[in-house]
């Protein structure tokens, strides 16, 4: 189950980053006020995923890619509280989407943690 479980972080995280790039507007949108230059932090976060998601492949750099994973989704927390926010000054009719974000990040960083604990991803070689 653990090997599925990384796969599909894997796949995820590539989609997820590689979406930086195809749709940065939609990322650039919710990037809190306060950030300088949000077109680059969208491709940098993008790559980081990309980068981390890579990372999990070997088992010699995985814990290096699950740690990484989680201090990113801390890093790009405030870009979903940016978003909820905007989409309650918008009275946007998808609020609660942006709401359940905020709880879905903290499973996601769950998810990575879960795996760190596992004896496999402990290894370092294979």
């Amino acid at each position: 189950m653990k090997k599925v479980s990384l796969f599909l972080m894997i796949v995820f995280y590539t989609i997820a980053g590689l979406n930086h790039f195809v749709n940065p507007e939609g990322y650039i949108k919710i990037m809190p006020h306060w950030a300088p230059y949000p077109k680059l932090l969208v491709f940098v976060s993008g790559a980081c995923e990309v980068l981390f998601a890579l990372l999990l492949i070997f088992s010699f750099t995985r814990r290096m890619g699950l740690w990484c994973i989680i201090l990113l989704l801390f890093a790009v927390f405030p870009a979903n509280i940016q978003m909820m926010l905007n989409f309650f000054e918008e009275n946007n009719k998808h609020l609660w989407i942006a709401i359940m974000r905020l709880p879905v990040q903290l499973l996601l960083i769950w998810w990575a943690y879960d795996l760190l604990k596992n004896p496999k991803i402990k290894r370092t070689r294979d």
